[in-house]
């Protein structure tokens, strides 16, 4: 996730794309695993001339991570689940784009748990020997019932106890298309709409859903983006 500053009431595109920009200037943006090696920023301020820039996008080596000894069920859904999995992936696309006003994506954020980092954003996973899709999240694992907290301030736009592949689910609007999501949660504490203030208990950490054990899996996204949360903390606190 990258925070740029321009003039108030510059525009600003991304390959074209317009980018929102706040009254006071400032933009953000992002780039995922998929991200071509680069990328055309032009921002131009009221009255022009337009800047252009071209980005370069470093590009990484991600992880292959082998899980098995989960529930056949867990790896390959009864096909009687289908409707189930529409809806809940219906919902999670709906929340992801709820966007506000809010400028809190402007503030750092903070671990939603403390423990051991047991998976990391875009690493590949292959479960009971079947590859999936790259993994888009960081992984904190911990006791089960560990108190999980807003990484950031906003707004809760799903709150659910228990999806199928996620668990309990909370997902926060950060403002400006930035989100975090929270997974595998044993219990959810807050509702949707409900305003959170960063270090706030959402729910308890566990393993419910598709999970080997109890953990809190942090994803963010920009958009349809979906962004490493371990490039926008501090690294993990070692007590």
């Amino acid at each position: 996730m990258i925070i740029g500053h321009g003039e108030p009431g510059a525009s600003v595109t991304l390959d074209g794309q317009p980018v929102r920009v706040a009254p006071d200037g400032r933009f953000v943006f992002g780039f995922g695993r998929e991200a071509p090696p680069s990328a055309v920023l032009e921002v131009t301020p009221p009255g022009g001339p337009t800047e252009k820039r071209t980005l370069a996008i470093t590009q990484r080596t991600y992880d292959i991570q082998r899980i098995d000894g989960l529930p056949p069920s867990k790896v390959t859904p009864d096909p009687a689940l289908d409707e189930r999995l529409k809806r809940e992936r219906a919902a999670i696309g709906a929340a992801r784009k709820h966007t506000s006003d809010a400028l809190f994506w402007a503030e750092k954020l903070a671990w939603p748990s403390r423990g051991r980092i047991s998976g990391v954003y875009g690493s590949q996973r292959i479960l009971n020997g079947e590859p999936k899709q790259p993994h888009y999240g960081v992984d904190v694992a911990g006791p089960k019932g560990s108190p999980v907290t807003a990484p950031g301030s906003g707004t809760v736009t799903l709150a659910e106890p228990d999806f199928y592949y996620e668990g309990g689910i909370v997902i926060i609007d950060h403002g400006y298309g930035v989100s975090s999501t929270l997974i595998h949660m044993e219990r959810v504490d807050v509702q949707a709409g409900e305003s959170v203030a960063q270090g706030q208990r959402i729910g308890l950490l566990g393993a419910a859903g598709r999970a080997s054990g109890p953990h809190v899996d942090w994803r963010m996204n920009w958009n349809g983006v979906r962004l490493d949360p371990e490039l926008l903390v501090s690294p993990m606190p070692q007590n």
